[in-house]
Formats: structure tokens, sequence, C-alpha cells
């Protein structure tokens, strides 16, 4: 790749292998690269540690979403799916197990992208969020999709699983968060986050591009301010003063973590206080990941508007940087 495709590249996605020992990250190329954390991390570790054992192209399209079970990476880039072997790839063999591509309903050229994706443990399915205003459920024992939950109308950005409700929640360019009955597919909240006064950001927009939960809160941002949500009460109960649109927010312990917009890490305590913000070498942020596999190489990465991964072994500071 030549200095001015390296000058323009996004990493888009990360994920965790099983054994936590490796992580893979996906770029606007459509490639996916493999870094070592044993390597990157042991005490005799070189720059050449912190290159990736393994690059490939995985998709035409960007790779908005990656995800991995507990034997494959899942890849989502160019409105279709891709599962490669985790064992196989740290091999360097390279070979999708499968590709799949939902059934959109709609006419036209464009190819829906891929934005998100989350797994539903309680029947191993998989949630995917879509450009065609849809999310598809892919049954991963047997390798079709087996619903489509309608009620979006626009892009969804970003869905996630509330595991214990047997809930699936997403969001989207519409400003909706909905919640659906993961059991019959149907839609049993809407919350527009715009159209509470606390949240509403009127200049950014109304679109929801992150979403997470833990039990009964939920945290969503994007146009609207970053903000808390308890889900049985549906209602925000702290709203963050963060300037800019989040990308990716995450539970941790008794905080908050999101990146989005500039060039740092938040760290924001449940009551809505930013705490700290970590800098960071992109200029701006798309993704961050815990990596809770192994206690051996705890670390948060995040990437975004740069060639380099930023890995954290302690919250607050840079160890140093991946890059593809």
């Amino acid at each position: 790749m030549g200095p001015v495709e390296l000058l323009h590249m996004s990493v888009f996605s990360q994920s965790f292998s099983p054994c936590g020992r490796f992580l893979a990250a996906g770029n606007n190329y459509g490639e996916i690269a493999l870094f070592s954390l044993a390597a990157a991390l042991s005490p005799d570790a070189t720059a050449a540690n912190q290159k990736p054992v393994l690059t490939f192209a995985a998709h035409e399209g960007p790779v908005f979403s990656l995800l991995s079970t507990d034997s494959v990476l899942l890849s989502a880039g160019n409105g279709e799916i891709s599962a490669w072997s985790w064992t196989e790839l740290t091999k360097k063999n390279v070979k999708p197990l499968w590709t799949k591509r939902p059934n959109y309903n709609r006419s036209g050229l464009e190819i829906p992208e891929i934005n998100s994706m989350a797994i539903n443990p309680r029947d191993n399915s998989l949630a995917i969020g879509a450009g065609d205003n849809n999310v598809h459920i892919l049954d991963l024992e047997h390798g079709a999709f087996k619903a489509t939950l309608r009620g979006h109308t626009d892009y969804v950005h970003c869905v996630c699983v509330r595991e214990r409700e047997a809930e699936l929640l997403s969001g989207g360019e519409d400003g909706a968060v909905r919640m659906w009955d993961s059991r019959t597919g149907q839609s049993v909240h809407c919350i527009e986050v715009y159209k509470y006064e606390s949240c509403a950001r009127p200049q950014h927009g109304k679109w929801i591009s992150c979403l997470t939960t833990d039990s009964d809160w939920m945290l969503c941002g994007g146009g609207p301010s970053l903000s808390l949500w308890h889900l049985r009460s549906l209602s925000p109960t702290s709203v963050f003063p963060l300037r800019g649109c989040q990308r990716q927010a995450a539970f941790h312990q008794d905080m908050i973590l999101a990146v989005g917009e500039g060039a740092f890490v938040s760290h924001c305590l449940l009551g809505g206080e930013v705490k700290a913000q970590i800098p960071c070498t992109p200029p701006s942020l798309n993704t961050l990941q815990l990596n809770t596999r192994s206690s051996e190489h705890r670390v948060l990465t995040v990437g975004g508007g740069s060639s380099n991964i930023d890995v954290f072994t302690n919250l607050s500071y840079r160890a140093f940087s991946f890059s593809f």
C-alpha cells in the first residue's frame, strides 16, 4: 500500500480472537489486519511486533464491523458477511468458511452496507444492522436468514443484545432506538432520543451512531449527546457534555468509555461527569475494544482516522500503537 492510501486510511472495526492473543482490525479499503498482542506485549518486543502478522483483502468495500465467536471471525463489508476460521487465520490461511448476503428488498444498483453485528447467545443468531433500514437475523447454526425486523425509516447504524430480557436494540439514521422482542421479532418500544430536550443537538442531526446496554441500562449517542438511559422507565438519567458525535461507547467497571470526534478517549462517570480525556494518535476515533478474553493481554485498543491503532495497557495512557 502506498503513502497516499496510508494517509487516507481509516480503521472502522476491531475484534479480539477467542484466546485474546490476537487483534483483528478492518479498514476502509476492505482489508483485515491481524496483530499479535502476545508478541507486542512481551518484554523483548520490537517495532516489528507492532506491524500485522497477516493482512488480507476481505471485502470490496470498507469493513465496518468485526465480531468473534468462540471459533470464527465474522466480517461485514459491501453488503455481505464472511466467516473466517481463527485457527486458519493464525496459520496465515486466508479463505472464508462462508459468505452470505441478507435478502435486500430494494431495487437499484447500490448495495446496502452492513454497519453493525451482534451475537444473540440465546438462540445462536446474528443480528445485522444494514443500510436498507432493516435488522436482519441470521441463524448461525443453520446458516440461513430467519427474520427481518422492519421499523426504522433510514439506515441502521448499530445493534446490540439485551440478553437477560430476550431483547435486541437498534439505532438508526432516523434518530430512533428500537427495542425488539428477539423471540417474536416485534418492536416493543421506540425511543426518539432527539426529541428529549436534554439530549437534543439539532446542529449535529438526530442520527444514532452508538448503542450499548448493561442489564437495565442503555448508552446511546450520535447527533444527540451521549446519554445513559434506564430501560425500565425509558428515561435518560445522565447526559454527558462531550463535544461532537460519539461513535462507540462501553461500560467499564464504574465508568463509561467513549470515542468519537476528537483525538481522545473520554472517561465518564455514571452521573454524567467527564473525568478525563486521554490523548490518542488518530485525529478522530471510530472504534474502541476492551480485551476481556485474556487476563494476560488485558488492553484497550482504539482506532479511527489513521493507519494507527492505539493500545492502552493502563487506561490512563497510550502504551504503543499498532500500524497497518
